[in-house]
């Protein structure tokens, strides 16, 4: 597999969290309620957990959001995605989406490949 730098996405994850924390102690209220409706999104259900972080890596792909990108490709890495299931799911995003979920779904198996190779180490 080919392995791409455009963007550290193991960094960017870990260099916004102190952000996210910021934010927590100036949204508090707003942010629980933001806290809780991702706990009450990847509940048990109909779907499992590795098909609902594909289903949000395909959405952060779609709505262009780097932070969400890192967050969900992790997620669904270690809920046992694999690099085929992070590629199909962008198949769907770039249909969706257009050109620019093209340039982001590139860095979505970018970031997979990072995460992949961290986890190697």
């Amino acid at each position: 597999m080919a392995h791409t730098e455009f963007k550290d996405w193991p960094a960017m994850a870990a260099n916004l969290v102190p952000a996210i924390r910021e934010l927590h102690k100036g949204a508090p209220g707003v942010m629980k309620a933001f806290r809780d409706m991702g706990a009450a999104a990847h509940e048990g259900g109909a779907l499992d957990a590795k098909t609902k972080e594909l289903l949000a890596v395909a959405i952060a792909v779609a709505t262009r959001c780097d932070p969400c990108i890192t967050f969900h490709v992790e997620g669904a890495r270690k809920h046992g995605a694999s690099r085929e299931e992070i590629a199909e799911a962008m198949g769907l995003a770039v249909y969706m989406g257009a050109g620019p979920s093209a340039m982001y779904a590139a860095q979505a198996l970018e970031a997979y490949d990072q995460y992949a190779d961290k986890a190697a180490e």
